[in-house]
C-alpha cells in the first residue's frame, strides 16, 4: 500500500448509483463509513482543494483505501451506512453509545396472566406496551399498577407451585388466583382488561367501567365493594392527572439536543398516547470539527435504524434540527415500522411545547455532564500535587477486599477503558 492514496485513479473506477463507502487508514481500520446518492459526486467532494472544515481535512489525510458497497435504493444505504457504523465503530463518525434494548410491560397470554417487564425479542404469546426508557420507569409503573389493579407479577414456576397465597396476596397487591376459590375468573378477568386499557392509554374508558360497577354495587347494597371500586377510581384519576400531556392521543418521540465544549447531549422524549412515559439523556461520541446538523442526522439514523436496538417507532418524531435527508429519513423509518412515519422538524403549537421542553432537558443534561467532568478533572490536578508527578494519565485500580478472587479497572485521563499496555 503507498503513502500516498491515488484518489484519482481511484475515482475513475466509482459507479454514481447510490451506495455506501468505507474508508480505511494505513492500518486496514475502518475510519469512516459515509453513504451516497451518487457515489461517484459524494467521494469527489473528499478530494477538492478547497475541503469544507478541518476533520474532513484531517480525515482525508488518512485515508489509505477506500471500498464501495452498491445498492438499489437510497434507503437500502442509508440501512446499511447504520449497520456498518455499528460494526465498526469508526473514529470520524457520530457513535451513539447504546447498546441496550429498551424494556417493556408484558402482559402475558397465560390462563392468569401477568405482569413483567420485558427486553429483547417479543418471542412470548401475550401484549407488549412501551417503549419505556429504563428499567427504573418500567419498575416504578410496574409498583404504580400493582397497588391499583391487583394482577399478578410472579413467575409462572412459582405461580404453579402455591398451595396457598402470598404476601402480596395479603396486603392486598394480588388477587391470588394462585389458589382456588380466592377471586373469581370473572374478577380476575376484569382486572387484566383495566390493566390493558390503562397501558394503551384509554384511562377514561377504565374510570367509566369502574363507575358503572361502584353504582351497580352500591344500587345492591354491596358498600364494601363500592367502596373499594371508589378507591380504584380516586387511584387511577391521581395517577392520571400525574401524567396528563395531551388529549389527542399522540405517539411521538421528541428529540431536543444542546451542544457545548465539543460535547453533544441528545434528550429524547418518548411520549405515547398523550402521555409522557419517560425521557433519557444521550452523549454520543462527536469527533472534532464536526458540525451539529451532523451529529443529529446520524444519532436519529443509529438510534432507530440498527436493526438489534429492538426500538418502537412512533407514529411521529419531532426534531431539534432541520435535516437535509428528512424525507429519505422518513421513508426508511416508514419502511421499517410497516407504516408512515413523520418527521417533523418544525412543529407549532403544543408539539413546539414538547421540543421546548427536550431542548430544555438536553441542556441541562449538558450543563450536568460538564460540571461533572470539571470535577473529575481538578480531582486529577489535586492527584497529581499530591504524588508530586506532572499529570495524572492513566490510573490502574485493584480491588482486593475479600479473599475469593480479585477485580481491576483502568482509567485513561479520567474515562475507563480497557487495561492494556496500549490504553
Amino acid at each position: 500500500m503507498s503513502d500516498v492514496f491515488d484518489s484519482k485513479a481511484f475515482l475513475k473506477t466509482v459507479t454514481s448509483q447510490p451506495g455506501v463507502y468505507r474508508m480505511y487508514d494505513a492500518g486496514g481500520t475502518v475510519i469512516y463509513v459515509g453513504k451516497a446518492k451518487d457515489l461517484k459526486k459524494r467521494l469527489s467532494s473528499y478530494f477538492r482543494s478547497n475541503l469544507a472544515s478541518r476533520k474532513t481535512e484531517a480525515l482525508v489525510a488518512l485515508i489509505q483505501n477506500i471500498d464501495v458497497t452498491v445498492t438499489h435504493t437510497e434507503t437500502e444505504a442509508l440501512l446499511l451506512e447504520h449497520n456498518y457504523i455499528k460494526l465498526y465503530q469508526p473514529r470520524y463518525n457520530v457513535l451513539l453509545r447504546d447498546d441496550k434494548s429498551y424494556p417493556f410491560i408484558f402482559l402475558s397470554g397465560d390462563t392468569h396472566p401477568r405482569l413483567a417487564m420485558h427486553r429483547g425479542a417479543k418471542h412470548a404469546k401475550g401484549e407488549y406496551f412501551g417503549p419505556f426508557p429504563n428499567g427504573y420507569a418500567v419498575r416504578e409503573t410496574l409498583a404504580l399498577l400493582q397497588k391499583i389493579f391487583p394482577v399478578r407479577q410472579c413467575e409462572n414456576s412459582v405461580y404453579r407451585n402455591r398451595s396457598r397465597p402470598c404476601l402480596q396476596y395479603q396486603i392486598g397487591r394480588c388477587l391470588g388466583p394462585c389458589v382456588a376459590g380466592l377471586v373469581s375468573e370473572e374478577e380476575y378477568a376484569q382486572q387484566v382488561e383495566y390493566v390493558r386499557l390503562f397501558l394503551a392509554g384509554k384511562d377514561d374508558q377504565v374510570l367509566t367501567q369502574l363507575i358503572a360497577r361502584m353504582e351497580k354495587a352500591s344500587a345492591a347494597l354491596e358498600f364494601e365493594e363500592a367502596a373499594r371500586i371508589r378507591d380504584q377510581i380516586q387511584a387511577v384519576r391521581r395517577v392520571t392527572e400525574k401524567q396528563f400531556v395531551s388529549n389527542t392521543g399522540d405517539d411521538l418521540d421528541v428529540i431536543g439536543v444542546a451542544f457545548d465544549a465539543g460535547l453533544a447531549c441528545v434528550h429524547v422524549l418518548f411520549i405515547r398516547q398523550g402521555k409522557v412515559l419517560g425521557s433519557r439523556s444521550y452523549f454520543p461520541k462527536v469527533p472534532g470539527g464536526t458540525e451539529l446538523g451532523e451529529v443529529v442526522e446520524t444519532f436519529v439514523g443509529q438510534f432507530y435504524l440498527q436493526g438489534s436496538q429492538m426500538r418502537t417507532l412512533p407514529s411521529e418524531i419531532l426534531l431539534d434540527f432541520n435535516l437535509a435527508d428528512k424525507t429519505l429519513l422518513a421513508d426508511s423509518l416508514s419502511e421499517l415500522a410497516g407504516r408512515r412515519v413523520n418527521v417533523q422538524t418544525k412543529p407549532r403549537g403544543d408539539r413546539a411545547r414538547y421540543l421546548k421542553l427536550a431542548r430544555t432537558n438536553a441542556a441541562t443534561a449538558l450543563s450536568t455532564k460538564l460540571s461533572q467532568q470539571s470535577t473529575v478533572s481538578q480531582r486529577l490536578t489535586a492527584l497529581a500535587t499530591l504524588l508530586k508527578l506532572p499529570e495524572v494519565k492513566r490510573m490502574e485500580c485493584f480491588d482486593i477486599s475479600h479473599t475469593m478472587g480479585g477485580a481491576d479497572r483502568c482509567f485513561l485521563r479520567g474515562v475507563r477503558c480497557e487495561r492494556s499496555a496500549a490504553c
